[in-house]
């Protein structure tokens, strides 16, 4: 059985929302642990933490970045991370996952799927290492979470939209 070591540096977390109805805004958070239990030959038994101090926002914007730790959304003081916790990992094709478990964002708990494709191993040529990487989607409703901030626009509608979707891509060195 092998150990998945998350490598920081060659991996990213982003995310984007729809905003006054026509665009994407977006951004990253510049932190985050991955941590892979079990048997990394058989992903169906292995089960996956993720911890995202909501700290590490990053959106191009400093005042927008404030704006997204407050109350209004993460209300970063009284909950500083988000954590997603895997109940299931099902196999859908050969490289293909669907990871569900329990997400908590601002206290609120609820039960999310997320797309994984395993991307393959590789061998480092600097060190000889073993990685592998991965790459996860999916989106997550923020009003479930108790992130209802928004205002009308003048033309109708709202400045923006409940479906947060997530990108990440992680490489691991195996271990």
């Amino acid at each position: 059985m092998s150990t998945l070591v998350l490598d920081k540096v060659h991996s990213t977390l982003d995310f984007q929302i729809k905003h006054m109805m026509v665009s994407k805004a977006k951004g990253e958070f510049e932190d985050f642990e991955v941590e892979v239990n079990g048997d990394f030959t058989n992903l169906e038994t292995a089960s996956v933490k993720v911890t995202i101090p909501v700290t590490a926002i990053n959106t191009g914007n400093k005042d927008r970045d404030g704006h997204l730790r407050s109350g209004d959304f993460f209300e970063a003081d009284k909950y500083p991370n988000m954590v997603f916790k895997s109940k299931s990992i099902k196999k859908v094709s050969d490289d293909e996952y669907e990871v569900t478990g329990d997400f908590t964002i601002k206290g609120k708990t609820n039960e999310e799927t997320f797309t994984v494709e395993y991307n393959g191993t590789s061998q480092s040529p600097l060190d000889g290492s073993t990685v592998a990487g991965f790459e996860v989607n999916g989106k997550v409703n923020r009003e479930a979470y108790g992130m209802t901030y928004n205002a009308a626009m003048e033309t109708g509608g709202l400045l923006l939209g409940k479906d947060v979707k997530f990108e990440g891509n992680f490489e691991f060195i195996v271990k």
